[in-house]
């Protein structure tokens, strides 16, 4: 599913209009129509509800005169209040025509000083004020408005985007409704998928409002929001008469004392998440203790110094790269001398896809000279911390910079980055970017991001393109991540519960029978 700035959704709609042939009015009718449906399903019987629409002068207020117009018929009692006026021009004016003629209160906002009591009068509050819109700050009575909205309302659904966000950037202009759920329309827009903004949209439904797919394809859209049908897409088969070659040669180098468990989640990851074979090479004071924890995985003891992977090790451990359909290299590996060198080996001479997590992204930052030379396709896992040492970029230009810190950051060095936090993102090597719209603040703990990369390089090594593979596993790890939590609560989501998920997240978006 795409993700669209303003300015390209104002392109489709235009395209929708001039090339589909799909008259604006139209899609603000069925806009009207998904926010209904919306309702519906969140209210049951509508009749009898009392449900106060507030609108701005633009299309989003002629968005809320059309939803008006519905709940009006489905029996509910309704009110609109205008916010920004009564002029209107376009489809909004059309829409606010016609609700004039039926038997439903309408009231210009001129003052806010008994709206409190309104709106706690009302079951429902329809946000329709600015949508995509805005420009600069929110202020005067439209402040006043949500302000009391926000403060005040038993239920909220915004109509395309909260009022008061910026659409493009997630940011925050000045206020902004904090909705129970939203309805956008074709595609979801990128700043609803931004912090801060986020955490204002509440449940989110991307309706169908009758735009024709090769509209939307037409229009070289490069980010896109993964959801469980792109899963289904590009998910590897299995045929029945295979074996287990067939399904990914997968070699980790992981783990030191002290660090078992991050070698132990992302290859037991990894085979949870279908990988054939998995091999893990770690330190041998390890190999006891893992050869007793570990039944699918084998293990690979490499010659080790104080409880880290010897640079004395390289050659064993690219005997293994050369049997490997990909490489996972860095969960808990420590930080040596010895390390960076066993990484420098692996990029220097492995042609299948090396995957650098944890401790390898500390070792490669500090030489990113080593990728020059690298033959083999590489993905970084880096979370935001770990981005600040690939570039050297301060955490707050990142955080508020995620989709463009991403993009020059595989443009420059020729990789696919998986920016880790919540909303992760994905990006390619053709600019391609994927936001990943599962998980929950449960999975910032310690180990999740060794399943991630586990399950990462699983799809991989099954020979999954690789920004296809880590939007993928992005997004199986969160769902993983939701399972948990819905089984144990937000603060007891542990890594090894989202692993144990993992079968069940992929069952799930597969639609696979018990």
């Amino acid at each position: 599913m795409k993700a669209c700035f303003a300015s390209q959704m104002r392109d489709v709609d235009r395209a929708a209009s001039e090339i589909g042939g799909i008259p604006s009015i139209v899609l603000m009718e069925n806009a009207a129509i998904a926010c209904v449906k919306a309702l519906k399903e969140d209210f049951d019987n509508l009749r009898g509800k009392r449900a106060a629409i507030f609108c701005g002068k633009g299309n989003n207020g002629g968005d809320g005169f059309a939803i008006a117009r519905h709940l009006y018929n489905a029996g509910a009692e309704v009110s609109v209040y205008l916010v920004c006026g009564n002029e209107f021009k376009g489809d909004a004016k059309i829409n606010f025509d016609i609700i004039t003629e039926m038997n439903i209160n309408i009231d210009v906002i001129s003052d806010t000083e008994h709206l409190r009591y309104i709106i706690r009068a009302h079951d429902m509050i329809i946000d329709a004020i600015y949508g995509t819109g805005i420009h600069g700050s929110v202020s005067g009575i439209s402040y006043d408005v949500i302000n009391d909205i926000n403060e005040n309302s038993a239920y909220i659904l915004s109509v395309d985007v909260p009022s008061g966000i910026n659409s493009d950037s997630g940011e925050i202009c000045g206020i902004c409704v904090r909705a129970d759920r939203t309805v956008t329309f074709a595609a979801y827009k990128v700043g609803m998928l931004m912090f801060p903004a986020a955490d204002y949209t509440g449940r989110v439904t991307v309706a169908d409002i009758s735009i024709p797919d090769y509209i939307i394809e037409n229009q070289n859209i490069t980010i896109n929001a993964t959801d469980g049908e792109f899963i289904r897409k590009h998910f590897p088969k299995r045929e029945n008469n295979s074996q287990k070659g067939d399904y990914g040669k997968l070699l980790v180098i992981a783990g030191s004392a002290g660090m078992t468990g991050a070698a132990y989640l992302s290859s037991q990851a990894a085979v949870l998440a279908g990988s054939g074979l998995v091999t893990l090479a770690l330190p041998s004071c390890l190999n006891g203790a893992m050869e007793a924890k570990t039944t699918e995985v084998m293990t690979v003891p490499l010659e080790d110094i104080g409880g880290h992977i010897s640079s004395n090790a390289r050659e064993r451990v690219l005997e293994c790269v050369e049997k490997a359909d990909a490489v996972l290299i860095g969960p808990g590996l420590g930080r040596s001398i010895d390390i960076a060198r066993v990484i420098e080996a692996v990029l220097e001479n492995s042609k299948v896809p090396v995957i650098i997590d944890a401790d390898g992204i500390n070792a490669a930052a500090k030489n990113m000279d080593i990728l020059s030379g690298c033959a083999c396709p590489v993905i970084f896992t880096p979370h935001t911390v770990e981005m600040v040492r690939l570039t050297g970029l301060e955490p707050d230009y990142i955080e508020e910079n995620r989709l463009v810190v991403s993009k020059e950051f595989a443009e420059e060095y020729g990789v696919t980055v998986i920016l880790k936090g919540h909303h992760t993102i994905v990006t390619g090597l053709r600019g391609e970017q994927y936001i990943n719209i599962t998980g929950n603040s449960g999975l910032a703990t310690g180990g999740s991001g060794d399943v991630l990369a586990g399950i990462t390089a699983s799809f991989i090594a099954r020979g999954v393109e690789e920004s296809i593979a880590a939007a993928m596993a992005v997004y199986i790890h969160g769902l993983a991540g939701d399972m948990a939590m819905e089984k144990y609560g937000i603060e007891a989501v542990t890594a090894s519960a989202v692993m144990k998920n993992v079968p069940y997240a992929m069952r799930q978006i597969l639609q696979v029978e018990k």
